[in-house]
């Protein structure tokens, strides 16, 4: 677990350093709040998961470029990592130039609110799904849940993902992070058409789930 947990102290600091340094400023409160809110889920996730299901602690804190791993996914992940440290850095620039105040205080306590959200949904979706890796790989055992979220939707960890990517821009007080989320979002729709494809061709039993629950990230929509 120390290894973990210097895992996510690692990750804060960095994440730290992409925004702090283009905004030029420690006295960015979001940028406090983002760090303060993903520290706590952090260290409640690895809490919960090494009491629980050690076996997706470990899938979730491994590389994320690994040997079962489909090659187009590890293409998509590096990408979607590589293009995620690149947006901190913009909002963090972004935001100090219009001096922290482009957005509305109630509108970056929302993305608060939404972020929270997410680690509602994160949690949800490993409390039904001890197979939730996060990279695109069928392990030993798997099989098709349709329980919890997986009852509405068949991607919950990526419906979770978009309020974390709204949710993110609002607290830092960025319109073109905002802007740019729309670019993520459109990334993990594809991965999760892909995905779905990987899912049928070798999951017992994932057709007739996607049969009975028609829609991806989004109830009544997709």
């Amino acid at each position: 677990m120390i290894r973990y947990m210097l895992q996510m102290l690692f990750w804060t600091i960095f994440m730290g350093v992409l925004l702090f340094w283009p905004a030029g400023t420690l006295a960015y409160p979001g940028a406090w709040a983002l760090l303060v809110l993903f520290t706590a889920g952090g260290i409640a996730m690895v809490l919960w998961l090494s009491k629980y299901s050690p076996s997706l602690l470990r899938e979730r804190m491994a590389s994320p470029l690994q040997r079962e791993q489909k090659l187009w996914d590890r293409v998509w992940l590096m990408t979607f990592i590589l293009g995620f440290c690149a947006w901190l850095a913009i909002m963090g620039f972004d935001a100090a130039r219009t001096g922290f105040t482009a957005v509305p205080v109630w509108l970056q306590v929302l993305g608060g609110v939404l972020i929270i959200a997410n680690g509602a949904g994160t949690y949800w979706t490993f409390r039904e799904n001890a197979f939730a890796a996060p990279v695109v790989k069928i392990q030993q055992g798997q099989k098709a849940i349709d329980t919890g979220p997986y009852a509405f939707v068949r991607h919950p960890m990526y419906t979770s993902a978009v309020l974390l990517l709204i949710g993110m821009p609002l607290l830092l007080g960025s319109w073109i992070g905002l802007a740019l989320s729309l670019v993520f979002m459109l990334g993990i729709a594809w991965r999760a058409v892909h995905e779905e494809g990987a899912l049928r061709d070798e999951l017992q039993g994932y057709s007739d789930y996607a049969a009975r629950v028609r829609y991806r990230l989004i109830p009544y929509v997709w």
